[in-house]
């Protein structure tokens, strides 16, 4: 049996560290679409997902009213959901809204920030919403992640960066 030198396993360690780091920035980069931990299982598609954003779906097939919750239109997380999902950012979207609010069909509710995003999924049947994959706790699930485009990516870096400094606080 051959035995690696002493002095090569604190490269190794450092080496597998590494790797273990870069998926975690991997995942960071993506943007979970999120339920309830406890929720029922939702097959959930980016088709179907757009379908609930634009409030064309308003349940899911157990029957539960679906309610998508958005960030901010300036929130650098929903440019990049609004980028990948419909192809335009939220300005791009307010004539469709104008003209679904004569029918009777409001946008999605806003809330303020990527926690009470997960705080209001955590807590509400049928809830279903988005942040950056690396600010998904355990009070959610993740039903689909999202590439971030290319034009968003560094500012959504950053928040998972604040998210990590603030975890090691």
């Amino acid at each position: 049996m051959h035995r690696m030198p002493l002095r090569l396993q604190p490269l190794l360690l450092l080496l597998a560290l590494w790797t273990l780091s870069s998926g975690t920035r991997a995942d960071a980069a993506g943007i979970a679409v999120i339920v309830a931990h406890d929720a029922p299982r939702l097959h959930l598609d980016r088709a179907t997902l757009r379908d609930i954003y634009l409030k064309k779906i308003f349940v899911d097939e157990h029957g539960t009213a679906l309610i998508p919750v958005n960030l901010p239109p300036d929130d650098p997380l929903r440019r990049a959901f609004s980028l990948n999902l419909f192809r335009e950012t939220a300005d791009e979207l307010q004539s469709y809204w104008n003209e679904r609010y004569f029918h009777g069909v409001r946008p999605p509710y806003v809330l303020g920030s990527p926690n009470a995003v997960v705080r209001f999924v955590a807590r509400t049947n049928g809830a279903i919403g988005y942040v950056a994959s690396c600010q998904v706790d355990a009070s959610v699930r993740r039903v689909l992640v999202l590439p971030v485009p290319a034009s968003e990516r560094e500012a959504v870096d950053r928040l998972c960066d604040g998210a990590r400094h603030h975890d090691d606080s």
